[in-house]
């Protein structure tokens, strides 16, 4: 299955909140749908299925990516599940949205695809490329992209910039200082649901 490109607040309203989604917040509090205000009980599977969807969704990543992602976790060293969040995390498009030059995470993506930010001076429109403690990540010397992040900036998705990032809104350039504490991963969600959800296929 391709990225997402229905309403967001469907999913939402399915999920909870999902930061790198959507803005909004949704009028009902219950799922959508027909059955969506019934009691129903969850399975074991449902509950992790659950979990799975909400990393999927909020990083804007295909079953395939989010599988590739888990299995390269499952290599490094240290907790599985924090691995995962760090790789997810540190991805450029979740940067430039962390950094608040885009609302959303789909918005990120953009500036990215579009060719609007620099990594280390160099345009980057790959907005899987995983950032590293050191690179400066800097809105692109043109004004179309400065008048887009300028605008963006305005109006940031979240309110606080992590402490692994800093970034100056005047020269509209950041710098990432080190790999994200799992604290400042701003979904709420169980990683290790989402390992274990994985363990038969990663």
């Amino acid at each position: 299955m391709s990225r997402y490109r229905g309403p967001r607040l469907r999913i939402v309203r399915r999920l909870g909140d999902l930061p790198g989604l959507s803005r909004k917040s949704p009028r009902r509090a219950y799922p959508p749908g027909q059955h969506g205000q019934a009691r129903k009980k969850r399975s074991e599977y449902a509950i992790r299925l659950e979990e799975k969807q909400k990393l999927r969704f909020n990083y804007g990543l295909s079953e395939k990516q989010l599988l590739r992602y888990v299995r390269r976790a499952r290599r490094a060293t240290g907790s599985t599940g924090q691995v995962l969040l760090q790789l997810l995390e540190m991805r450029l498009d979740n940067t430039v949205f962390r950094m608040g030059m885009a609302p959303t995470i789909p918005g990120a993506r953009q500036l990215v695809n579009h060719g609007h930010i620099t990594v280390n001076g160099r345009v980057v429109n790959i907005a899987s490329y995983q950032c590293r403690p050191g690179e400066t990540i800097t809105v692109r010397d043109r004004d179309q992209s400065k008048r887009i992040v300028q605008q963006n900036l305005e109006f940031p998705g979240l309110a606080n910039t992590p402490s692994h990032l800093e970034f100056d809104k005047t020269k509209l350039s950041g710098k990432v200082n080190g790999v994200v504490e799992r604290e400042w991963v701003a979904l709420q969600v169980n990683e290790l649901l989402v390992v274990e959800f994985y363990s038969r296929q990663a």
